[in-house]
């Protein structure tokens, strides 16, 4: 068996999800224009720097959405998905999700971007199943700006992953070829847990760890 992880936001698209739903959110006139979108770099630049706080993020993140309505939430995501999402998607991703499918692998989404954000892109993508960063929500439904469990992130990728793989009553030693395609330093721990890492649209810090490592470089984007 082979397993092959996708991280999302810079390797299967060419932008980030969840800075992007951020600006949607100030689109829609849900956020404060110049505000919002001060602290939404802010904490974008601390995620480039490999110093975010992602729990102080979602709960800044979800802030302006999370008490509105299912309905007008889904509708958002529709318009989202409409007017940011297809027009970035890239045949060089979809033929690497295809490539992969067609040789039989389990495919998987692995990525910090929470759920309601990412599990529209990841079916548009083509990708069947997704590990993201899961909202925490009341007994109503309601997401409550905290995070369930382990976040997607750094080492709890690896983590995510494995618990993923637990519920399924399956390990690492059962895949002959585990293969981890991310754009971010961030995701070193899944890449070095990955049996084959590639660098893909890779900054200059990953570049250098990838020509260090022998890991492949692909670039499916500028």
């Amino acid at each position: 068996m082979r397993l092959t992880l996708f991280d999302l936001d810079g390797t299967l698209l060419p932008l980030d999800s969840d800075h992007a739903f951020g600006e949607f959110m100030v689109h829609l006139g849900w956020a404060d224009g110049q505000a919002f979108r001060q602290r939404n770099q802010q904490f974008f630049e601390q995620y480039q720097a490999g110093q975010l706080d992602i729990h102080a993020y979602v709960d800044f993140a979800t802030q302006p959405w999370r008490e509105r309505a299912a309905p007008e939430l889904a509708q958002a995501s529709q318009r989202f998905m409409a007017e940011v999402v297809h027009p970035a998607l890239r045949d060089s991703a979809l033929a690497l999700v295809r490539e992969h499918a067609q040789a039989g692998d389990e495919l998987v989404v692995v990525t910090a971007t929470n759920e309601f954000i990412t599990a529209p892109i990841v079916a548009a993508l083509g990708v069947p199943s997704l590990i993201a960063t899961e909202l925490a929500r009341d007994a109503s439904g309601r997401v409550s700006g905290a995070i369930h469990g382990v976040p997607a992130f750094r080492h709890g990728k690896v983590t995510r992953v494995q618990q993923w793989l637990a519920a399924r009553g399956q390990a690492r030693a059962d895949f002959e070829r585990i293969t981890f395609y991310s754009d971010s330093t961030n995701d070193l721990a899944l890449l070095e847990w990955a049996t084959h890492a590639v660098a893909t649209n890779p900054g200059p810090e990953l570049a250098r760890m990838a020509h260090e490592r022998g890991w492949p470089i692909v670039k499916l984007f500028e």
